[in-house]
């Protein structure tokens, strides 16, 4: 408890840190499948379809959205939020073990090393792998939100990152690499584990109703908010409120414009990685130690307290570091964009802090908001956000090709690159007015103790 309160500030009662430990389990059983998932996600894609189909795949899974936020919405309509976390594992752990069926097929699964863009399974597995980490943390975050206050998050919200963090390195570190050292190179049966992972993720809700005592599951209300009663509002009503809300669409572009830039060095990173690395087990080992790598840098960030940026230094501060840093990273590549682990450290940092403080200080501005906001237009801003940003960005990314095509390797890289250089700056600087936008808005809503949407 010392500990705790020296890092994290002074926690109410032990109920309220069982309250978080617990939701911190829960996620780190999320984070450590979904990291799990994630070289496997980019690995087998590129064994089964081929690795420079892959910003096809985003543009793909952009248009996925569409029917994977309607199925949502309506069961957010439809039932009680510990109970769609219970569909939604079973969905996702009945659909694992299909998928590890499917790559055991001696046919259609891994064993066909004919790297193919008709293989329908490569870019299914693409879809769902994606769709599970933006909704899955999607709901857990809303769910989250909705029983805590302002004030108990800025000291829980750290400890359930940290929890989490965890996963992101036990998943990669053990479970991603168990397919080359254990199953003679294949990832099938690591496939079918995530799915008993997945089945996992439910049980602890299931435990946190249990356990966690009834005063720590109370919804959060801020003076002038509606009753908690749940109206079946419709699908479309999240996304309507998102495009009327100021507030909200500064979220989505803080989100949108991160993944933009991020997702132009993920692509490099991978074409790096394809072109070094030939066989399948080799791709996802790489991939792997640079999941758990993340992790390892995020875990120790939070250990560590960088938390405390946002608790003493305010909400302005802690939305303000993460472009600062992009920023230092797109100027990096300029000079050193040639090195395959420039792209691996880059990739490392960026997305360790954006768990680590970035996604805790954002998860937070969702908190003085209205349940439709939490749940509906949350979903559309982390699928169709996320999901759009990453296909406009692989839209560019296909430019790589033709500019090599029309002008050669070299003269062509480096005009793509130039072009990366300078978009990614521009979109950074309408990041930070945003970001600052944002935190007024939700500091004044605290303060007054008032929803902002």
């Amino acid at each position: 408890m010392n500990f705790l309160k020296k890092m994290y500030g002074n926690f109410k009662d032990r109920d309220e840190v069982l309250k978080f430990v617990v939701l911190g389990i829960a996620f780190f059983l999320i984070i450590g499948t979904y990291w799990t998932l994630r070289p496997l996600k980019d690995g087998l894609f590129a064994s089964i379809v081929g690795a420079k189909w892959q910003p096809y795949a985003k543009i793909l899974s952009m248009f996925a959205v569409f029917p994977i936020v309607m199925f949502y919405s309506k069961l957010v309509d439809w039932f009680k939020r510990d109970q769609v976390f219970y569909i939604l594992s079973g969905f996702y752990a009945i659909t694992a073990f299909a998928f590890a069926f499917c790559f055991l097929n001696p046919n259609i699964g891994l064993a066909n090393t004919v790297e193919n863009p008709d293989r329908i399974l490569g870019w299914l597995w693409y879809i769902w792998v994606e769709s599970f980490g933006s909704l899955v943390v999607a709901l857990f975050w809303a769910y989250t939100a909705d029983i805590t206050d302002p004030q108990t998050a800025k000291r829980g919200y750290p400890l359930i990152v940290m929890l989490g963090q965890l996963g992101n390195i036990v998943g990669p570190l053990i479970l991603t690499n168990m397919g080359k050292q254990f199953f003679n190179g294949h990832n099938g049966p690591v496939v079918a584990i995530t799915g008993v992972l997945i089945l996992a993720i439910g049980f602890m809700i299931w435990f946190f109703q249990k356990i966690v005592p009834a005063s720590e599951r109370q919804l959060y209300k801020a003076k002038g908010s509606e009753s908690v009663s749940h109206d079946k509002t419709g699908f479309f009503e999240g996304l309507k409120l998102l495009v009327k809300t100021p507030y909200l669409l500064s979220i989505f572009f803080i989100i949108t414009i991160y993944e933009v830039v991020v997702t132009v060095f993920d692509f490099l990173f991978k074409i790096g990685v394809a072109e070094h690395f030939t066989s399948s087990a080799d791709r996802v080992e790489i991939l792997g130690r640079y999941a758990w790598m993340t992790g390892l840098v995020a875990f120790v960030c939070v250990l560590l307290g960088i938390n405390n940026i946002q608790r003493k230094l305010g909400m302005t501060v802690s939305l303000l570091m993460l472009p600062l840093l992009v920023a230092c990273a797109v100027f990096t590549t300029k000079f050193y964009g040639d090195h395959l682990m420039v792209f691996f450290w880059i990739m490392v940092l960026a997305k360790a802090i954006n768990y680590a403080l970035n996604q805790p200080t954002l998860k937070q501005l969702y908190i003085p908001t209205s349940e439709d906001a939490k749940y509906k237009s949350q979903a559309w801003i982390e699928m169709f956000g996320s999901r759009a940003s990453k296909g406009g960005a692989s839209g560019f990314n296909m430019l790589r090709e033709l500019f090599v095509k029309n002008s050669g390797l070299v003269a062509g890289v480096a005009a793509f690159m130039n072009i990366f250089f300078f978009g990614s700056l521009s979109l950074i600087a309408l990041w930070v007015p945003i970001a600052m936008y944002a935190s007024k808005k939700y500091n004044t809503a605290v303060a007054k103790d008032e929803l902002v949407c």
